[in-house]
């Protein structure tokens, strides 16, 4: 049985949960509870939980009793033991009412094919569950999940390596950290090329992230230990006075929470100079004052379009941006690739300077959006559609590429169009030059033109019908 297929089963399962009124969401969360268990006894791992709660003492009871010794075992791992297994289960509880589904759930997970998730990875099969969810618009969980191909493709392009500090400000279930942490150990023979203390160091404190949804977060926390990451994950809000000890970074890679504070709130966080009520533009700055001002520290953001083009703060944090840190590459993104259909998005590739000011002498645009396919469920996007984008970008020539795409603006062109980044888009095939639309005018002398010589024509015909005529007679 493939991962895929295994995914498939344990997300049918949902099914069964209906009745008792549990949404996706709740029931990744419901069995996030149950996996950990089944995969620490598959793992080896259940050292970490005491004897009496581990998987082969739940699969023993049923009916009411296996009921009341699961909410037994949901409080008392989450208050009595210590690490992950704390933190996973701290505030947990069930929305499983009838005993008969969760003993289904139970006999399902304890009778699927381990051998075969093991050896295709039980990090990539909990992935599967979370991209299903994310795909699933009911469950709502789209707003968090970065479409994989995207998340590698930033990856790629930022080139993490050993022995630097990672970190995502709003993590969800910490897609990003994990692929980051994939591409070291894939570079480095799965960390045996690095010293004990460097493979150590990638373990524990290389990949961080925050978020502030607490069931977000232990998903995030499920996600990471499957893909034996110790790293730590605050449960909490970056954009409060948490966020302020979130620094001295080497990489940010984050696709940031779009929208505005309810209210019409300013951030809580006191070290802001430009508090804006814009959650993106906030996490924007967080971030580019997060990085090392080292000359190497980088960072690639997903952001909506208007943190291109708004006024005001928006301006000056744009301003801040590019005088604090190299803004060398804006890819403008298809829409149709999250779960906010109409959000327009790009990502922003920007390194930080030593100084803080001047940094920004010329932005790269790409524009993948324009004249490009409608993207969605059935049209998922593709690694082949960013081919065009990855040359132009690591290219050693910039100015020699010839993608239409690809197109530069200086420093001074972007504050003459009042420091917009608006920019870089093609034309538009779909929509109607007027330019080129004939002139109204003298498209009407020429109609008026044609028929008078119609008329002429006609005249010169008639004639000739009555000489003809004539002569007939």
């Amino acid at each position: 049985m493939t991962t895929q297929e295994i995914v498939s089963k344990l997300w049918n399962l949902c099914n069964v949960l209906r009745d008792d009124g549990i949404t996706y969401h709740q029931y990744v969360t419901e069995l996030t509870y149950i996996l950990f268990l089944k995969m620490a006894k598959e793992t080896g791992a259940e050292i970490q939980i005491p004897e009496d709660y581990r998987w082969d003492k739940l699969t023993a009871k049923s009916g009411v009793e296996l009921k009341k010794f699961y909410k037994e075992l949901l409080t008392y791992l989450g208050e009595n033991c210590t690490g992950r297994v704390r933190e996973i289960y701290q505030g947990s509880a069930t929305n499983i009412d009838e005993p008969k589904n969760l003993e289904k759930i139970i006999i399902t997970i304890d009778g699927l094919d381990w051998f075969s998730a093991r050896e295709e990875g039980l990090g990539n099969l909990y992935e599967g569950l979370l991209e299903k969810n994310a795909n699933e618009k009911k469950s709502g969980a789209g707003q968090y999940f970065t479409p994989r191909v995207l998340i590698d493709v930033m990856v790629h392009m930022m080139k993490p390596q050993p022995g630097e500090r990672c970190n995502d400000p709003a993590c969800g279930t910490f897609g990003f950290m994990i692929a980051a942490s994939q591409y070291v150990r894939d570079n480095t023979d799965g960390f045996f090329e690095l010293d004990a203390d460097t493979a150590k160091f990638e373990r524990e404190e290389a990949f961080t992230g925050c978020e502030l949804v607490h069931d977000t977060h232990r998903l995030a926390l499920m996600n990471a230990m499957l893909h034996d990451i110790d790293g730590e994950i605050i449960l909490g809000d970056t954009l409060s006075n948490v966020g302020k000890s979130m620094k001295g970074y080497d990489l940010v890679l984050t696709n940031s929470p779009f929208g505005t504070k309810k209210g019409g709130e300013r951030a809580t966080r006191d070290d802001f100079t430009f508090p804006t009520s814009n959650k993106q533009l906030n996490f924007l700055q967080h971030i580019y004052r997060s990085l090392k001002a080292d000359g190497k520290a980088r960072a690639a953001v997903v952001l909506p379009d208007n943190v291109l083009f708004q006024d005001g703060d928006g301006e000056r944090i744009r301003c801040d941006l590019m005088d604090k840190c190299n803004l060398h590459t804006i890819l403008r993104l298809p829409t149709g690739i999250f779960y906010a259909q109409g959000v327009k998005t790009n990502v922003l590739f920007f390194t930080r300077g030593k100084t803080d000011k001047g940094n920004t002498r010329e932005v790269w645009f790409y524009d993948l959006r324009t004249n490009m396919p409608s993207f969605g469920k059935t049209n998922p996007l593709a690694k082949s559609h960013f081919v065009g984008f990855e040359a132009a970008y690591i290219a050693e020539d910039r100015g020699a590429v010839t993608d239409e795409r690809w197109s530069r603006f200086t420093r001074e062109e972007i504050e003459a169009k009042g420091n917009s980044l608006d920019l870089g888009l093609i034309r538009d095939d779909s929509l109607v030059d007027y330019n080129e639309l004939p002139d109204p005018i003298k498209s009407a002398e020429e109609c008026i033109a044609n028929l008078e010589e119609a008329m002429d024509l006609l005249q010169s015909v008639v004639k000739e019908m009555k000489s003809l005529e004539t002569e007939a007679e």
